[in-house]
């Protein structure tokens, strides 16, 4: 069965059109490069409702990764983590740190100020990646490695 994943593109900017979902896209092609179904990229508006709103809809009966990207860091708008917090069961403290090492380890310095947050609802994991394209993919390549496991758990997997 093939490893099915969601992108969610969260920025007020794409949604208006004033700004291109570069990270949407490349996160999208770096998934399908690894062998997961995306099955859904969506763009929602900044902010903790709009956050949480459009994750539930993405989490509902889907049993697979969903990535944000955007909304990690200090701007007023940059509420990603909360919304995320509003849905999730369980967080994954470990994945979070360790995107925010890879990042740190990699010589950028403003990866520590990410505010990401991973965790499960259901038998989906869900995943805050950074807006930028290149922080995206680094982070997520942080993870890639532990969510094949993390989802045959979550599905009723047994540990090993």
């Amino acid at each position: 069965m093939p490893l099915l994943a969601k992108v969610l593109t969260v920025s007020d900017g794409v949604v208006a059109g004033t700004r291109d979902d570069v990270s949407g896209r490349t996160l999208t092609d770096r998934l399908v490069g690894e062998g997961y179904v995306v099955v859904e990229h969506r763009i929602t508006e900044d902010g903790t409702e709009a956050v949480a709103k459009t994750l539930r809809e993405l989490a509902d009966g889907f049993a697979g990764l969903i990535v944000t990207t955007g909304g990690t860091g200090f701007g007023p708008r940059d509420l990603t983590p909360e919304g995320t917090r509003a849905v999730i069961e369980r967080e994954a403290p470990g994945m979070a740190e360790a995107m925010r090492l890879v990042s740190h380890n990699q010589g950028v310095p403003h990866g520590m100020l990410s505010r990401a947050v991973c965790g499960a609802v259901g038998e989906a994991l869900i995943c805050n990646l950074p807006g930028s394209s290149k922080g995206a993919i680094e982070c997520l390549e942080a993870v890639l490695p532990a969510i094949p496991h993390a989802l045959d758990l979550l599905s009723g997997g047994r540990p090993h």
